[in-house]
């Protein structure tokens, strides 16, 4: 039976890639399925005209400061990896599952990143901006001060979440408990008000 991470089957791996320097390199075009890598160093990296992975697992790699645009990374699994300063547009990860990674002043604009799992994770310094993220798994996530702009959240797994000052604007807050979860200092728009109210069992009428 294959490791379960989060409730989820790690991906069947049938290669391995082990301590590849892809420093700096323009990595477009760049495809996996089903291999292992192991400390794979991409920091600075850029992939114009995108990547392609596809069940893969990544295990120690680096993708600090690293600009991607219109890459696939589905179905994967993060293992200690390092985000720090990294820079996503239109990308996709759905489905992908991160186990005690860093995000630190990552950036993700656009893309699909439906349901991923990412629970307990610090992401206090992340900017998502009008991101699909639905029936992600943020149980427990550490969001106080983020940016979580114009991000669609449907049906996901919001419980026990920290969006204490977090920017949330824009955002689908539908499936978001104001009562067990804390939103002190978040910043939200009036329609996502009424949401919170009625989240709350309130009665909201217009007269």
């Amino acid at each position: 039976m294959p490791e379960l991470v989060h409730g989820r089957p790690t991906p069947d791996t049938t290669e391995t890639v082990a301590d590849e320097d892809w420093y700096g390199e323009d990595i477009g075009g760049r495809t996996g399925e089903h291999v292992e890598y192991v400390d794979l160093e991409l920091s600075e990296t850029t992939s114009n005209g995108g990547v392609d992975f596809s069940e893969c697992v990544f295990r120690g790699t680096h993708f600090n400061r690293s600009t991607h645009a219109g890459a696939l990374f589905a179905n994967c699994l993060f293992v200690d990896c390092d985000f720090f300063g990294a820079s996503f547009t239109e990308c996709k990860f759905i489905g992908s599952t991160f186990l005690r990674c860093k995000f630190d002043r990552m950036t993700v604009r656009g893309g699909d990143w439906s349901f991923i799992a990412v629970p307990g994770a610090d992401l206090r310094t992340v900017n998502f901006e009008n991101v699909r993220m639905q029936e992600a798994d943020l149980t427990g996530a550490r969001c106080s001060g983020a940016v979580l702009r114009g991000v669609d959240l449907a049906r996901a797994s919001l419980g026990r979440i920290d969006v204490a000052g977090a920017d949330l604007r824009g955002s689908d807050l539908s499936t978001l408990d104001p009562v067990s979860v804390d939103v002190r200092g978040a910043v939200i728009d009036w329609q996502q008000a009424v949401t919170l109210a009625k989240n709350l069992g309130l009665d909201v009428r217009s007269d």
